[in-house]
């Protein structure tokens, strides 16, 4: 095999640089998650045939002949800030490799194509591609592309692949360039921006979100499932529905997953995380830049009504999710985790769905079934559950394609593969005429240890395992407040409604505080049991078999939040705090002495108006402290600082290499 190019660009090599827009800031982001725990795949990867008589310098001068139209294939990411470059055309050598194969069949593509795929991509340094030449007998038979993410998304690798095919065969194609996402940032006005903020923010403060607990799933599961269902009754009976209701076929394909959620639990209300193209504009309809947009959707659903007025209602909040949840979505999700962290809710999106499924090279087919078959099939991984239900929806070739990801705690392997199933019937019932109305109760039960508050599903089980980690816990019963027996008033409060206490068999000195700040820092906020009041503490020894109570003031769940401001201990603390000063809006240089005293290791990052594209540069700060051990998704959550800064640990020592600059 001939090996890629290593490029060492220059900066005199770029022509133009600025901020990553709304979308790419998300995939920045990500990009410094641990790779197992990323939800979008990065890279993405796909390929194209090579018509005859094309050659391999055909390819290399088509590929030449794009790089120079998209500036996309020729950007790079700042490691530390938001910021994207633009290089010249000739920055870098084309990264380009080739490979000698027995024969160019479709497994062999697929397995191709899932190499390619693994291969590291450095955004920061290198151009955001890959492309490898499958050579059978020295003729080129199969060009794969991989990009990433963060510069190149899944339908401009789509517009990328079908314009080297294009040009492969000889077809002539304008010899124009195509908008960047650095043309459409700028178009973004700030007064829309904060106005998309607080519509968002408001939409969501009075949206309580549950979690997909009555779908069932094994107890303690710990597998995540992949499976995909390809039907070509459904593409007809898709079809027919959008048309009976005048809405696009993905709008109706997320109304029929809507029905689902709320016939299954019972839940009316609750949040949807969409992926849209937002190629709505004629200029943009051939970039390769990052233009899909992810948005939060408020699915509110009367119980009784048909499904025409469930179509109806979700085209309408999709719509608002549109408008509204196009701009700077850093801030947009710190300010929505401070408000969580205030009334006690983790807001969890119920489905994430995708108007475009993924390339099927991804997932590997088992149970003997081919991946091009009508059949179902499904490869379960034991890596960390989803919280949510990904669904993708294609069609492509006359055929609907569901590709579903789900962790084993939400759906079990059957559940997972009875889905699309369910889905697909449900569509040909609409399509022969039924009105399908929406059900007021769920028609299945919660799955066992789960229980309903106001805020949110709750697993007693796993509350109950936390407290039992904490030092002086002896013994520990979840239960909610109408099954529970309560001496204190403050607790048994009977216009709270619904809420959960903790009866605590603890040594002497436990408090019920100590208790709410382990629970916060382990689990974040617990719906119904997210007040101290809520721990009813029994001292070990006592002879009654009934409790003594020790409980501050209860605090309505929904309210907000009595906790004491704590500053930091000297070591890992005040280096935490020192970064979050450094990296907060309009603090204080690094080093400087004043502030991090000020800072409140109770509270989470967010509370302290650190966003997501802080993160890195947060990160750094703490390596060059000398302490490591936080990955960058703890940072975005709702854990105290306290939490994390119990978690960093010393940088160990880096062997220095001759020549070498220690970092």
């Amino acid at each position: 095999m001939h090996h890629l190019p290593e490029p060492t660009p220059s900066p005199a090599t770029v022509t133009r640089s600025g901020p990553l827009n709304w979308v790419q800031q998300w995939h920045w982001f990500e990009r410094t998650i641990p790779a197992p725990r990323r939800v979008n795949p990065t890279p993405l990867a796909d390929h194209c045939h090579v018509p005859p008589p094309a050659t391999v310098a055909d390819v290399h001068a088509a590929l030449a002949s794009l790089t120079a139209r998209h500036e996309a294939l020729r950007s790079t990411v700042d490691p530390l800030r938001p910021v994207q470059h633009v290089h010249s055309a000739d920055w870098a050598p084309l990264p380009v490799d080739h490979i000698d194969v027995p024969a160019a069949d479709p497994t062999t593509l697929e397995a191709a194509t899932a190499a390619l795929a693994a291969r590291p991509i450095d955004p920061e340094r290198e151009p955001p591609w890959l492309a490898r030449v499958l050579l059978e007998a020295g003729k080129p038979r199969a060009v794969l592309v991989a990009a990433h993410h963060v510069l190149i998304d899944g339908w401009g690798l789509a517009v990328l692949i079908n314009q080297l095919h294009e040009q492969l065969s000889g077809h002539e194609t304008p010899l124009e360039t195509y908008l960047h996402p650095l043309d459409t940032v700028a178009a973004q006005p700030s007064e829309r921006a904060r106005a998309a903020e607080r519509e968002w923010l408001t939409r969501l403060a009075d949206n309580p979100t549950g979690v997909l607990a009555p779908f069932g799933g094994s107890e303690n599961g710990e597998g995540r499932h992949r499976l995909q269902h390809r039907s070509v009754g459904a593409y007809d009976d898709l079809e027919r529905v959008a048309r009976r209701y005048r809405a696009s076929p993905e709008t109706v394909m997320l109304a029929v997953l809507a029905h689902d959620v709320a016939s299954r639990t019972g839940e009316h209300r609750f949040l949807a995380s969409v992926v849209v193209s937002n190629r709505t504009r004629a200029a943009l309809r051939n970039s390769v830049g990052v233009q899909a947009l992810t948005v939060p959707v408020q699915i509110d659903l009367r119980p009784g009504a048909a499904f025409g007025e469930v179509v109806a209602s979700v085209a309408a909040a999709s719509a608002a999710a549109y408008r509204h949840g196009q701009w700077r979505p850093a801030e947009l999700v710190a300010a929505q985790a401070r408000m969580d962290r205030r009334r006690g809710v983790v807001t969890v999106p119920t489905i994430e769905y995708n108007c475009y499924s993924w390339p099927r090279d991804y997932l590997v087919p088992a149970y003997g079934t081919p991946p091009n078959g009508p059949a179902t099939w499904i490869d379960s991984a034991p890596d960390e559950p989803c919280e949510t239900l990904y669904v993708d929806l294609g069609r492509d070739g006359g055929v609907v394609t569901l590709d579903v990801t789900v962790g084993d705690h939400l759906l079990d392997a059957g559940q997972a593969l009875a889905l699309p199933v369910r889905l697909c019937g449900f569509l040909r019932a609409l399509a022969d005429g039924a009105e399908c109305p929406v059900p007021a109760r769920p028609l299945t039960p919660a799955a066992a240890g789960w229980w309903r508050a106001p805020q949110g599903w709750v697993c007693l089980t796993t509350v109950e395992e936390v407290l039992r980690g904490h030092p002086g816990v002896l013994d520990v019963t979840v239960a909610p407040s109408g099954d529970a027996v309560v001496e204190n008033e403050d607790v048994a409060e009977a216009g709270d409604g619904p809420y959960l206490v903790a009866h605590v068999r603890t040594t002497p000195g436990v408090t019920p505080d100590d208790l709410h700040r382990h629970v916060l820092d382990h689990l974040g906020e617990v719906p119904g049991i997210a007040a101290p009041g809520r721990y009813v503490l029994s001292p070990a020894g006592l002879a009654s078999g009934r409790p003594s109570v020790q409980s501050s003031t209860a605090t309505d769940s929904t309210g907000p939040l009595q906790l004491p401001s704590r500053p930091p201990a000297p070591g890992a603390e005040r280096a935490l705090a020192a970064a979050v000063v450094a990296v907060a809006p309009d603090g204080p240089p690094a080093g400087s002495l004043a502030g991090p005293d000020a800072v409140d290791m109770n509270r989470c990052l967010a509370d302290h108006g650190v966003t997501l594209v802080a993160v890195p540069r947060l990160l750094a700060l703490l390596d060059q402290s000398g302490f490591t051990g936080i990955a960058p998704d703890e940072l975005a959550g709702t854990a105290s600082l306290g939490h994390l800064a119990a978690a960093l640990e010393p940088t160990p020592p880096r062997a220095h290499r001759g020549g070498e600059t220690l970092p």
